[in-house]
């Protein structure tokens, strides 16, 4: 070894410690050209000068030698396929599975959820995306932009209709389809994908006899199988709906190798199945327990992503579970019909409230802020604007009866409007998309009180006398301050100072101080006033005492 160290180490430190190349013994410069592309020779360097202290000169030796002969392997391949490799290994190494959950019905905000955790595994380079789902079904939209996202990914995604006892209905359906792969949990179902609108079910035309049909081929020939001439009668709207449903769901099934046949019977004839019926189908390919049995059966299976095959390793991987944030669940609890509809009742009826009685501040701000917030979720949601034309006009009849007293004509027919409005509101008739009776005829309640106890409150303000304004002051009382005759003199009525002169013109007593006068008149500002006949009387009795007891002689002067 101390052969080993006079030999390799002194020539090439003494080279690279200079600017330029200095003299060296020639037995060192060839054992170091000699030995410069082999690895060991590196290796020995790099442990021999760890110990003697020269760490950083040996990795400037070292290192760029590495460099480049990883980028030559790098060039030497075609097609960048290292970088896939390096890609791969690095997810064999550290294999990450970003789980999602889906629990209600797909909307706006749940679409914009599970979107964002499908790019976060992207950026992350995850293994596998699990969507834990448990849905009666969604929104068109949202559903198309979730299934998408999902065609689009470079990660696999998985979606697991879990736990016992949940459903992938309707939109659930199609995003098991489309998903890289479908699992379901024992116990769960999926299906009944056929698209609803809103209004009353039509009568459905004749169809032709099935046995007819199926001579031409053309008719489902198998119990299990289904064509695409077995469409549903009714208006042509709706089968253009369900034609496109079914073309669409089959064309997702086509593309993961699944049942095409049962997804076109799912969407035309709303049948449903159960996990270990959609096993034996070819509907899904994997019923697990939960999650973690899920990753175990999983591990190893290789799959197409993007044109790429993937190997999951996910035996060992880590679970990370992705929450959604304060953004995405203040607009699911918004997005819910029933919230954003009582959010819209709430802020007209605290509008109503300030309109009703000013100066009160809070109803206004809590009706401004929930009308506000209604409002945005509304224009989230597929609402119908002839609903919600309604309940504007019904809000308007029942304001108007306040500041109009239509006896409750305005009041009963902006009630009327509200529940016509409510029920028509939204545009589809998807699982969970629509207000409930319940909810609704709560409002109406609520609005039929306020109607009546308006209606009392206005059958009581007729008999109560009048408080106020020409009326309220005749036949008032008050007492005289200053004296006054052709000039007003001032009295005290309700608390209030007024000028006041004597009614009946000239002639009539003047007005003295502390007296009680009765107003008879109102000129202008001044009050026509007469004295209180009580007082007139009162006050002549008291007069003639005070006379008499002048006349009369008093006792001293007898004596």
């Amino acid at each position: 070894m101390h052969g080993l160290e006079e030999t390799h180490a002194p020539a090439p430190l003494q080279y690279r410690r200079h600017k330029g190349p200095v003299a060296a013994p020639a037995a060192a410069q060839n054992a170091a050209t000699k030995n410069r592309h082999d690895a060991r020779f590196c290796g020995n360097v790099l442990r021999r000068v760890d110990c003697s202290g020269h760490l950083d000169l040996s990795v400037r030796a070292c290192l760029p030698r590495w460099l480049w002969a990883i980028l030559g392997c790098l060039l030497a391949v075609p097609g960048g396929a290292d970088f896939a490799a390096a890609s791969d290994a690095a997810r064999a190494a550290n294999p990450v599975v970003l789980v999602l959950s889906q629990d209600g019905a797909i909307g706006p905000a749940s679409a914009d959820y599970l979107e964002r955790g499908i790019a976060k595994a992207s950026e992350s380079n995850a293994q596998l995306v699990i969507i834990k789902m448990n849905t009666p079904g969604g929104l068109d939209q949202s559903m198309r932009s979730i299934i998408q996202r999902i065609l689009a990914s470079p990660v696999p995604v998985a979606t697991f209709v879990t736990p016992h006892g949940a459903r992938a209905a309707s939109a659930g359906t199609y995003i098991l389809y489309a998903s890289h792969i479908a699992a379901m949990s024992p116990a769960t179902n999926l299906g009944a994908a056929t698209p609803v609108s809103i209004g009353p079910e039509r009568a459905e035309p004749r169809r032709e006899p099935e046995a007819g049909r199926q001579k031409d081929g053309k008719g489902p020939a198998s119990r299990d199988g289904s064509s695409g001439d077995s469409t549903p009668g009714g208006s042509t709207m709706e089968r253009k709906q369900t034609n496109d449903a079914a073309a669409y769901i089959r064309g997702l099934a086509q593309l993961r190798g699944r049942n095409a046949d049962w997804a076109d019977r799912a969407v035309r004839q709303a049948v449903s199945l159960s996990a270990e019926e959609a096993l034996k189908q070819h509907v899904v390919d994997v019923v697990a327990e939960n999650v973690a049995d899920l990753l175990k059966i999983l591990d190893g299976r290789s799959l197409v992503v993007q044109g790429k095959s993937v190997r999951l390793a996910t035996a060992a991987a880590q679970v990370v579970d992705y929450a959604p944030d304060w953004r995405v669940r203040f607009l699911m609890v918004i997005t819910d019909p029933s919230i954003a509809y009582l959010l819209l009742m709430i802020g007209f009826y605290g509008l109503l409230f300030e309109f009703y009685a000013p100066g009160l501040v809070a109803p206004g701000v809590i009706g401004g802020i929930c009308l506000l917030v209604g409002l945005f979720a509304l224009q989230l949601l597929p609402i119908s604007y002839a609903g919600l034309g309604l309940m504007l006009l019904g809000m308007g009849l029942l304001a108007a009866e306040h500041f109009a007293p239509g006896f409750g004509v305005l009041g009963s027919g902006g009630i009327a409007a509200l529940v016509l409005g409510s029920v028509m509101l939204f545009d589809q008739d998807a699982q969970g998309y629509h207000v409930p009776w319940p909810t609704i005829a709560a409002v109406a309640l609520a609005g039929a009180a306020l109607l009546g106890v308006l209606l009392a409150l206005a059958f009581r303000a007729r008999h109560r006398p009048v408080v106020s304004g020409r009326e309220h002051l005749l036949g008032a009382r008050g007492e005289v301050l200053t004296p006054g005759d052709a000039e007003p003199g001032y009295a005290r009525v309700f608390g209030e100072t007024w000028k006041v002169r004597p009614a009946g013109g000239p002639g009539r007593p003047p007005l003295v101080p502390g007296q009680q006068v009765r107003v008879v008149g109102v000129e202008g500002l001044v009050l026509m006033v007469e004295p209180v006949i009580e007082q007139v009387i009162e006050t002549e009795h008291r007069n003639r005492i005070e006379t008499a007891s002048k006349l009369s002689p008093s006792t001293g002067d007898r004596a």
